[in-house]
């Protein structure tokens, strides 16, 4: 038997630790003495206590550490592990990209002087976008959902045999971001106009191209946004995407490209 001291020198894990995980039944003494209230741990327990210390590094939550610790069937602690392994595969992607955002501004910033100058590096012009005959599915969503709603779509243009005849849209209706629960209509154009959901006229627009990650949208709209106003138009009607280049095509983000619309008229 282990004296509390001992348990958490071995284990690497300190007596107020220990003690937070005896309070919430993660992980409670074999003994305690009843005057002194001195806690005593058992030679076996230093495995468990080993496997909570690295469930912990792998970013799991003290209430699904219980879980797993309770669980005995193989399957679903397997599926566990998985998915918190793809879940810091995607948080590490995403570190990864922002690394690659920070450089290039600060190659930027070294060269102009200026720390917001990477939002000047946005080519903007005004043309009228094409007629677009579109399958839709117009849904309140996570912004980080669209993706699985073009794969609806795309379900029904296999079952249907109907033509893709351009790259993938999305819409966004809302008046106010919330990347939670937004108004997104995800769209792919197709020639059968008759089976269309609904056909997207011409019309006149501010148009620019972003490069790179989606996490950075945001510039491109702000220059758009700018020139907008800058240049005596208003907008008349919800901003769209088409995705020239993206993880549909199995690219990598930085060679990803986004070519944003502003639908827009001259102020009168």
């Amino acid at each position: 038997m282990l004296s509390i001291g001992q348990f958490s020198k071995v284990c690497q894990v300190s007596i107020k630790t220990l003690h937070h995980y005896d309070r919430i039944g993660l992980m409670k003494p074999c003994r305690v003495e009843e005057e002194s209230g001195y806690r005593y741990y058992d030679r076996e327990q230093i495995p468990t206590m080993l496997l909570i210390q690295r469930l912990k590094r792998y970013g799991f939550s003290l209430s699904e550490i219980r879980e797993i610790l309770c669980c005995s069937e193989k399957e679903v602690l397997f599926a566990k592990l998985e998915k918190q392994k793809r879940a810091i595969k995607t948080q590490l992607d995403l570190t990864f990209q922002v690394i690659r955002e920070m450089e290039s501004h600060i190659r930027n910033f070294e060269r102009t002087g200026d720390i917001m100058g990477y939002q000047e590096n946005y080519e903007i012009q005004i043309k009228n976008s094409e007629e677009r005959s579109l399958l839709c599915s117009r849904q309140i969503m996570p912004v980080a959902d669209f993706g699985k709603y073009f794969g609806k779509v795309y379900e029904r243009i296999a079952r249907e045999h109907l033509t893709v005849s351009g790259r993938e849209i999305s819409i966004y209706h809302d008046q106010e971001f919330n990347p939670e629960s937004s108004d997104i209509e995800v769209a792919v154009p197709i020639k059968e106009t008759e089976k269309a959901d609904r056909v997207m006229p011409p019309m006149l627009c501010a148009v620019t191209v972003h490069k790179g990650s989606y996490s950075s949208l945001s510039d491109a709209y702000g220059a758009l946004m700018r020139w907008v106003e800058q240049n005596g138009y208003e907008m008349t009607d919800s901003p769209f995407e088409v995705y020239l280049k993206s993880q549909f095509d199995r690219q990598p983000v930085e060679e990803w490209e986004t070519e944003i619309y502003f639908p827009v008229k001259m102020k009168e």
